[in-house]
Parts: structure tokens; C-alpha cells; sequence
């Protein structure tokens, strides 16, 4: 059974209670995998006009050592139905990208230091002015030293202000990550020596 089905009923209390005593999660141990995951703890009408299903991912950019991702748009068939991108041309779209940090030295509301952090302003593929760099998701394990199973939720910061919202969502270890986007291929392309031009192909 999906193991999402226990939390798709929680109240707010509920999920805000699963953050806060959550376990810590291994950065090691997400890297090179898509999750797939679920809006939770969201009205229905209000999930009808975003997404129920999605998909994050957890990438170790090789030059810097960042672990990066992005979210993958889905076709909305479905909890239960197999991850199916929806396509631009022969690419995944892909949107608010993201670096997944430690918490240290980031404001965040309380008991929301359990786990790691994905950090929206840090996102390579961001526009400068995109409101989704406001935004931070906790993230935590459900199981104590295990990366399958995950919550989060987001929250908006400003400086040392915070704003929690109800965005709570639920991710689940898929499949291997088999696309890289244009930003995060680009950043890996970068020669330093160079002052930021890219390699020259051969």
C-alpha cells in the first residue's frame, strides 16, 4: 500500500506535528534520486488549480558539490498512477529550482530545524525576481534512518521574518534521476579558470 494513503487524511495538527518530530535526513542519501510527491493538508478546490502530483529531485552538481534539484510537472493522473512528465518538446518541464542546505544560520519557525532545508533562493534556474524564492520546505524523514519516506512543508522568509503555510507535502523515493535541465547542465559547464565561459567542446 502507498504508504502516502496514512497521511492524506491528517489534519494540519497532524502534519505540522510529523515536522517537528521528524528525523534527520541524510543529504548522502537522497543524491541522484527523483521522488515522487503529494500535496497534503490543501482544500481540494484549491489543489485542482495546482498540482496533486509532483516530482523533486535531489542532484549532486559534480563541479561544485551542491545538491541541487528542481521540480518535474506532472500529468495529474493520479496518486497511484505511474510519474508522467508533461513535456515541452522532447524535455520534462521542469520549474522552481532549489539547493537543499542545513538549516544553521537560516531563520525558520519553530521546531522546523529537525531535518535539511530547500532553499528556493539559492535556485540556479530562478528568475531573479520569482516569488518562489521566498519560500524554504523542511524536510524530515518519517522512519528514523531511512530516505524513502519524507515530509515537508513550506514556508515563506524575509530577512528573519517567517511565515508558515499550509503547503504540507509527502515524497517517495522513485526511480534514478534521468534528466538533468538546461541551468543546472549549464552550471556543471562552467570552467572557473575560464571566469565563467563555458568549456570549449571538442
Amino acid at each position: 500500500m502507498n504508504p502516502i494513503y496514512d497521511l492524506l487524511d491528517a489534519s494540519r495538527h497532524e502534519l505540522r506535528q510529523r515536522i517537528v518530530h521528524g528525523h534527520p535526513v541524510d543529504p548522502r542519501a537522497l543524491e541522484g534520486y527523483a521522488y515522487r510527491g503529494v500535496s497534503l493538508g490543501l482544500p481540494r478546490v484549491v489543489e485542482k488549480l495546482t498540482w496533486k502530483t509532483f516530482q523533486k529531485t535531489f542532484y549532486r552538481e559534480p563541479r561544485t558539490g551542491r545538491l541541487l534539484g528542481w521540480n518535474v510537472r506532472l500529468e495529474q493522473d493520479g496518486i497511484e498512477a505511474p510519474s508522467r512528465p508533461k513535456m515541452k518538446g522532447c524535455e520534462p518541464i521542469t520549474t522552481w529550482f532549489y539547493e537543499v542546505v542545513e538549516p544553521r544560520g537560516i531563520a525558520y519557525p519553530p521546531g522546523f530545524d529537525r531535518g535539511l532545508l530547500i532553499d528556493y533562493s539559492r535556485g540556479v534556474g530562478n528568475a531573479p525576481f520569482e516569488s518562489i524564492r521566498l519560500t524554504k520546505d523542511p524536510l524530515v524523514a518519517l522512519e528514523e534512518g531511512s530516505a524513502d519516506f519524507l515530509i515537508g512543508v513550506s514556508y515563506l522568509a524575509l530577512g528573519k521574518l517567517t511565515l508558515e503555510t499550509p503547503t504540507y507535502f509527502a515524497l517517495v523515493r522513485e526511480h534514478p534521476i534521468d534528466f538533468v535541465p538546461r541551468p543546472i547542465r549549464e552550471l556543471s559547464e562552467i570552467d572557473p579558470r575560464r571566469h565563467g565561459k563555458r568549456k570549449a567542446r571538442g
